[in-house]
C-alpha cells in the first residue's frame, strides 16, 4: 500500500516517493526519481529520472526538474522555476553526463526564475522572482535580477540582516567568517 497521494490526472512511474507526498493533477514523475516525505508537487511538473528531491520540499506549478538536479530538504520552488541541466544543448545531442545544480537546506526560489546548470545555491539562500542564476550562491545571501547579483544577507527564518547581521524579526545574530554568515552560537562549536 502506498503512503503517499497522487492525484488521479498525475502520472507517478517512480516507487521512490516519501510517506505523506502530494503529488497533483498533470504531474509526471519518471521511474528513476527520487523524492522524499511529505513534499507538495503541485499542477503541471515534471521531474526526470536523475533527479533526488529531499523532504518537505515544496515544488509549485510549472516546474520542470530535469536530470542532475538535487534539491535538499525543506526546499521551496516558486511557480514557472526553471532549471538547465545542459550548457551546449544540442537536439538529439546528450552529453555523458549532465551537470549537477544543487538546492541545499532551505533554498528559496522565486516565481520565474531560471538556475543555470552547474550551480549550487547555499542553505537559507533566497533567489528573487524572475531572476537569473548563472553562479554559486552562498549561504543566507538574497539575490535577484538579471544577472542575479548579491543584495544582502538573511537570517534563516528570511528576513534581512542588518549592518550588524542581526535579526530584528527572531532575534538571531550573526557573524562574517571567511566570507560566509554565520549563526554567532554555531562559530563557537566550530572553533
Amino acid at each position: 500500500m502506498r503512503k503517499y497521494f497522487s492525484h488521479p490526472q498525475a502520472i507517478v512511474e517512480s516507487e521512490n516517493i516519501g510517506a505523506n507526498t502530494r503529488i497533483w493533477a498533470f504531474a509526471h514523475i519518471l521511474p528513476g526519481a527520487v523524492l522524499g516525505e511529505n513534499c507538495n508537487v503541485n499542477d503541471h511538473t515534471f521531474v526526470e529520472n536523475d533527479v533526488i528531491i529531499g523532504s518537505n520540499v515544496t515544488v509549485k506549478s510549472g516546474v520542470y526538474i530535469w536530470d542532475g538536479v538535487r534539491i535538499q530538504d525543506n526546499v521551496f520552488i516558486g511557480p514557472n522555476v526553471t532549471f538547465t541541466n545542459d550548457l551546449r544543448p544540442r537536439s538529439k545531442q546528450y552529453p555523458s553526463i549532465f551537470l549537477k545544480t544543487v538546492l541545499e537546506e532551505w533554498v528559496s526560489i522565486g516565481a520565474n526564475a531560471t538556475i543555470i546548470a552547474g550551480n549550487t545555491i547555499g542553505k537559507y539562500a533566497m533567489v528573487g522572482a524572475g531572476s537569473l542564476v548563472t553562479k554559486n550562491i552562498p549561504n543566507n545571501t538574497l539575490w535577484y535580477g538579471n544577472p542575479a547579483k548579491f543584495k544582502g544577507y538573511i537570517c534563516n527564518c528570511g528576513e534581512k540582516l542588518s549592518t550588524q547581521f542581526s535579526c530584528s524579526a527572531c532575534g538571531k545574530q550573526y557573524l562574517l567568517k571567511d566570507g560566509n554568515i554565520i549563526e554567532n552560537n554555531k562559530l563557537l562549536e566550530i572553533e
